[in-house]
This record gives structure tokens, sequence and C-alpha cells, in this order.
């Protein structure tokens, strides 16, 4: 009796893994993955270029409805909330941030997408002082991504 319920059991993880390998598969032939990978570090570079640029009203990278997890704060869960934070953290500051796409992960349809990054930040003799990894959650939304969910963690020794 404890053979045929072992062998029942085993029976069903194959077949869950089986119909995940298969989501796989779905995913990959329902979406151009790299086609969202080039247009999320497209986003990523234009949010980079307005941020180093200082012009933040244009930054355009968030939905209005996104919450945004910085380390040691409470999340941000506004647009001016985004806008005031970003814009204090520019505040007599010449350094540049870089992002990178390493990975992304889409929903079969490819209205939604995970992203993992990293990014670099260096000050004005290009030295870099501050690195470190990203998440975020996109959606399409009027025919371009927007930032639903993002949070960061810098790789950066403590001092």
């Amino acid at each position: 009796m404890k053979s045929v319920f072992l062998k029942g059991v085993v029976l069903g993880y194959v077949f869950l893994l089986m119909g995940a390998c298969n989501s796989n598969q779905d995913q990959a032939a329902s979406v151009d993955i790299e086609q969202i990978k080039k247009e999320i570090q497209a986003r990523e570079n234009k949010f980079a270029d307005i941020y180093n640029g200082g012009e933040l009203k244009n930054i355009g990278y968030y939905a209005d409805d996104a919450v945004t997890f910085y380390q040691n704060m409470a999340p941000l869960r506004s647009r001016q909330e985004r806008l005031d934070f970003l814009a204090s953290d520019l505040e007599g500051n010449t350094n540049k941030i870089e992002f990178k796409t390493n990975e992304i992960f889409a929903s079969k349809d490819g209205v939604q997408v995970l992203e993992i990054g990293a990014y670099t930040v260096v000050d004005s003799t290009n030295a870099i002082i501050g690195s470190g990894n990203y998440m975020s959650l996109f959606e399409k939304r009027d025919g371009q991504y927007v930032c639903l969910r993002d949070m960061s963690a810098s790789d950066m020794p403590l001092e």
C-alpha cells in the first residue's frame, strides 16, 4: 500500500515538472524575449539619461501606481514622493548612473516583465563609487513598458 502511494506521489511530481517545462516552452514560443529585453534596456537607458541630466519631470519611467523600495526607508508610493526623493538625491550631485538589464522573465503574452539588472554609479572622474543590483516589474500600458514595482540593493561593502 505504501509503495502504491509513493509511486503516485512520484508520478504526480513528474507530471508537475513536465507541465512546468511545457509552460516555459510556451512562453518562448509566444513572446520575443530578446526584443522585450531590448525594450526594457532602452527604458533603463532613457531613465539614466534623464536622471543624469536632472530633468526629472520628464522621467516617464514609472506607472502612476508604482511602488519603489529603496534601502533604509519606507516605500515610495506616489509619483511626487519619487520625484522628491530623486530631486534630493541629485542636489549638488555630479555622479552618473548606468543600468544594465541582465535577465528578463516575461509573462506568456509579454504584458508583464520581471527585469533583473545591475547598476553602477561613477563620479566626475569616472571612478566607480557605487554599484548593486535591482529587480523591476514592468507592465505594458498604451504600447510601452512602465515600471510597477522596483527595488535595489547595493553590493558595496559597508563602511
